[in-house]
């Protein structure tokens, strides 16, 4: 039995993790293709560098045609990162005829068209399993397992960092601050956070999720994106005073023809299953004509989670290569893209007004929304210490978005509005 040689590009957390899979579980390999499975050369940047698994120096390069024009290797799997270069590094690849696994989700998001056009024209398998939420099987779910179904809606939690952030404040009461730099010292959280806490990591996950459950060519652009960093302590025991916690939720909802993509923070149930995936753990819900709900849960990120669903991803290419199907199963969207406008995307919503304590100030307030037709679910009012000022929450009933932000921009400019101090979806009723 011929073994099937690998290229690996990086070494770093799910590169390592990727080398200890195939080399732990051989046996286990084998059985599922057949033939052995080997890494036969591995792209790094710095081939002296102290890494977590031990591997013979002579499988190190830094020169990335050691990989591309080596006959021998049949499948790069590309874990190093990165936009431009990666990119131009798999189509190189995927021009030499070899198979791709990648689990980079900002390269699918950005390019992910153009490379499955190259692989289905050069009759290659380019699989991205791991590109979103780490160990869930979410897309080969949506790909493969719900393939006779129509998926209406996906709604999940796919950034581990910002989960385990909103997690400790809400359950400790501390700041968004504080809480951040404890993600950072527990290499949650890198350096810079951006990526995360601004909402673009899982917006990027989300353009990847729809693209395939909605069978359509969704870009980056298309997700409306919002992240975590003003959210407050107040906010968070409001919301659980209400019977809400604080996810920030990617939600991919179709109706008839339109989608809505969004990454948000927003409030659900604390009875919903979601509320309950804490820390860095990863969940989606994925709602069906035919199989109504089904969840997926697990470890969204780490080395070994990561690296299972990337190694699951060369047993399909491998599978593949023996029945000779390679470059087959990419499937061109079936939809033209039609986004809905704020008129059409319907929700409820959490808000926090500071406004002043006087006689009058309720009805005012409830008259600009009766005038748009939206009423309020639930109303909390507090007087404040400072300045004569009072504290309403209100989550409203359904509304449309069109409707609900020019309500916001008319309580602006209302004189009994001092500020608004926070806003958010809510998903979901809580039950009396």
């Amino acid at each position: 039995m011929q073994a099937i040689s690998v290229g690996l590009l990086g070494l770093g957390t799910v590169g390592s993790g990727v080398v200890q899979i195939i080399e732990n579980h051989q046996d286990k390999l084998m059985h599922q293709v057949g033939c052995p499975l080997k890494v036969k050369k591995i792209l790094v940047k710095d081939p002296v560098k102290e890494r977590a698994v031990k591997v013979d120096p002579s499988l190190l390069t830094v020169n990335p045609a050691d990989v591309m024009e080596d006959p021998e290797i049949d499948v790069v799997i590309e874990v190093m990162g990165g936009i431009e270069h990666t990119r131009e590094h798999l189509l190189d690849a995927l021009k030499k005829k070899k198979h791709v696994v990648t689990a980079n989700k900002d390269l699918m998001a950005v390019h992910g068209s153009e490379l499955l056009t190259a692989a289905q024209e050069n009759g290659c398998d380019l699989f991205f399993e791991a590109s979103v939420a780490g160990g869930i099987p979410i897309l080969r779910s949506l790909v493969d397992g719900l393939a006779s179904d129509r998926i209406t809606k996906m709604m999940g939690i796919v950034n581990g960092t910002t989960n385990f952030i909103l997690t400790k404040m809400s359950q400790e009461g501390l700041a968004y601050e504080d809480v951040l730099k404890e993600a950072q010292r527990l290499g949650y959280a890198e350096a810079n956070p951006a990526s995360d806490v601004d909402g673009v990591d899982a917006a990027r996950k989300m353009a990847i999720m729809a693209s395939l459950g909605f069978s359509m060519k969704i870009d980056l652009e298309d997700v409306k994106s919002k992240g975590i960093t003003s959210i407050t302590e107040e906010d968070l025991k409001y919301g659980k005073q209400l019977g809400y916690t604080m996810k920030l939720l990617g939600i991919a909802e179709r109706e008839g023809d339109k989608v809505e993509i969004s990454v948000e923070p927003a409030l659900l149930p604390s009875s919903h299953p979601l509320a309950s995936v804490n820390n860095e753990y990863n969940a989606v819900y994925v709602y069906g004509e035919a199989v109504g709900e089904t969840m997926f849960y697990g470890p969204g990120a780490g080395s070994l989670p990561t690296a299972t669903a990337v190694v699951s991803d060369l047993v399909g290419v491998v599978k593949n290569m023996r029945l000779g199907v390679n470059g087959r199963s990419s499937v061109s969207p079936q939809y033209e893209k039609q986004l809905k406008d704020d008129g059409e995307i319907h929700s409820k919503y959490f808000l926090r007004l500071h406004v002043h304590d006087e006689v009058g100030v309720f009805s005012e307030i409830t008259s600009l929304f009766s005038k748009h037709g939206v009423s309020f679910e639930k109303i909390l009012q507090m007087p404040l210490k400072a300045k004569e000022l009072s504290e309403i929450v209100v989550v409203t009933h359904q509304a449309s978005l069109k409707d609900y932000q020019t309500i916001l921009m008319e309580l602006r400019d209302l004189r009994v509005v001092k500020d608004i101090k926070s806003s958010y979806r809510v998903e979901g009723s809580v039950s009396a």
